[in-house]
């Protein structure tokens, strides 16, 4: 083996692996891409996630903004940082319920809300413990890095949350304290059951 061969199977081997986006029977998620912007039905609603200055359509949306786009609609792709586009699979199955119901967490925005899913935009400051609540089944994209205590079922968790992460998460019921030195900043779409 030639030492230059050498070198890049041990590099390889050692770089962290690249972050696979959700593609499941609810959402395809894209960045940096929208292979949906034409409107083909088999996209069906679309929200596009800025993860920095962007155009879209003639319009400036900066970090954290979506915009979401009906079934059909067309869009021009956006221009300038990164963004993800989300599209909903039309024939997505409902939404598993939490094993134990519990009203919404008191620090969602809700940013779009229709028959199918809610966007909303949740937010936590450095120590702040949560009430129990209840999420269905959700991706979720991490704005910013920081980290969480969760209470669940008895068992305590303890994760780091990485900026531009994406994520798809089952029903769940919990109790959520922000052990970081930043404030926790979600964007996620909820489906409902």
């Amino acid at each position: 083996m030639t030492l230059s061969l050498a070198l890049a199977t041990l590099f390889f081997f050692q770089s962290p692996p690249t972050a696979s986006l959700p593609d499941n029977d609810f959402v395809r998620v894209t960045r940096g891409a929208a292979p949906c912007a034409s409107g083909e039905a088999s996209c069906g609603d679309r929200i596009v996630i800025a993860l920095g200055s962007v155009t879209l359509n003639g319009k400036a949306m900066q970090r954290g903004e979506v915009k979401v786009f009906t079934a059909g609609e067309r869009y021009a792709p956006p221009v300038g940082s990164e963004f993800l586009e989300v599209s909903v699979k039309p024939a997505h199955p409902r939404s598993a319920l939490p094993p134990k119901q519990q009203p919404r967490s008191p620090n969602l925005n809700l940013l779009y809300e229709n028959n199918d899913f809610v966007v909303f935009h949740e937010s936590m400051q450095p120590g702040e413990l949560g009430p129990e609540h209840s999420h269905y089944q959700r991706l979720t994209v991490t704005l910013n890095t920081s980290k969480v205590r969760q209470w669940t079922d008895g068992k305590v968790a303890v994760r780091d949350l990485v900026a531009d992460s994406v994520g798809f998460g089952p029903a769940v019921t919990h109790t959520s304290k922000n052990i970081g030195s930043v404030p926790i900043s979600n964007l996620s779409i909820e489906f409902k059951p």
